[in-house]
């Protein structure tokens, strides 16, 4: 199963609290204020009888996991996941991701707290699907996704979901991590920075939990669905690399058109799957992966030092955008130079094409 959509949504509090868009953020302050309202501590969860016995294990799971995160991996000690918030569905929020038609690059959109993000996200699904058809109008690719959980970067003490209890453990734990991850470091504006950090200290720390606890057979299992995530991960990059290259060709329209639709088709044939892919989907591999590898190399560097990773992350952040994806992400600095980065930013609702050009 591709991971586009499991994890986060980083910051969708502070986007609502931007007040650029009215819309926008009632809806999405509205969805916040219900998620606080839902909370429950953790520790009285597990103490009231009526509390289901697989949900009783799993919170124990969860409380062992969050101290474990502070105590071993050096992440936030506050209140987030230490209660728990029944939302009575699948998902808390759906992510609309958007690329334009000969484009592989993802939209963004910009607000004064939070910075530029590559998605828009949604407490209900038809308004993320509304949303998206307006993009669609505009001959966007598009692609809408439930997500089970997102980080409010500390600003709000963050609930363990239902909507994350629909993965198993290893997930729980590692999905933990990640957000926890967002609220220890956070860069304004550089999505792909803040999802592979988030993703390095995940993987690395959900490694080294399930080698805490001996969990030999649980980490083997977990090592090879991650193997296949990033095979699959591989042909996306291949993927999109081949487009990106193709919409730099000088090609008619419908020749360009025709030529995308075929490299898409083959990596559906690929990917074993039925379901038909677009640039978006090629943007959320390059958001979630693209630094992974140079981010790793650092973990390396400091020796699994927690505390020195985390150093060498802060200073990362201090550099420039172009300087950060030189030292550590697949993009290459000529290619960011060549790239407007005001371009493709939207600043607010007005969905005119001078509003949604790309980089």
């Amino acid at each position: 199963m591709l991971r586009k959509h499991r994890l986060t949504c980083t910051s969708l509090a502070l986007l609502a609290l931007s007040g650029c868009q009215a819309g926008y953020l009632l809806q999405a302050a509205g969805g916040q204020m219900g998620v606080l309202a839902a909370r429950r501590p953790v520790e009285r969860v597990i103490a009231d009888r009526s509390t289901p016995a697989p949900l009783r294990t799993r919170l124990i799971l969860v409380r062992e996991a969050r101290d474990f995160a502070t105590r071993e991996l050096g992440l936030p000690d506050n209140r987030s996941y230490r209660s728990f918030a029944d939302l009575k569905r699948d998902y808390v929020v759906w992510n609309v991701i958007a690329a334009p038609e000969f484009s592989v690059e993802p939209r963004e959109w910009c607000f004064p707290v939070a910075g530029c993000v590559a998605y828009r996200g949604y407490f209900q699904e038809r308004s993320a699907q509304r949303f998206a058809a307006r993009l669609r109008r505009r001959g966007d690719d598009v692609v809408v996704g439930g997500v089970p959980a997102y980080s409010t970067l500390g600003h709000f003490a963050d609930p363990l979901l239902s909507t994350m209890l629909r993965y198993d453990d290893a997930e729980v734990v590692g999905t933990i991590f990640h957000e926890l991850a967002h609220q220890l470091l956070y860069v304004r504006s550089d999505s792909v920075f803040n999802e592979s950090f988030a993703m390095t200290v995940e993987e690395a720390g959900l490694e080294a939990w399930l080698n805490a606890r001996g969990l030999g057979a649980e980490l083997a299992n977990w090592r090879a669905k991650r193997s296949g995530e990033r095979r699959q991960t591989l042909l996306l990059i291949a993927a999109r690399a081949d487009l990106a290259a193709l919409y730099k060709e000088r090609l008619g329209v419908e020749e360009r058109r025709e030529r995308k639709h075929r490299r898409l088709a083959q990596l559906a044939l690929e990917l074993h799957s039925r379901r038909s892919f677009n640039n978006a989907d090629l943007a959320i591999a390059a958001t979630y992966w693209d630094c992974v590898p140079g981010l790793q190399r650092e973990l390396s560097a400091a020796e699994g030092q927690w505390s020195q990773f985390y150093q060498r992350a802060r200073q990362l952040a201090q550099l420039t955008i172009r300087e950060r994806r030189a030292k550590l992400c697949r993009a290459t600095p000529d290619a960011l130079a060549q790239r407007d980065p005001l371009a493709q930013r939207d600043q607010n609702d007005d969905l005119t094409p001078a509003h949604i050009e790309h980089q």
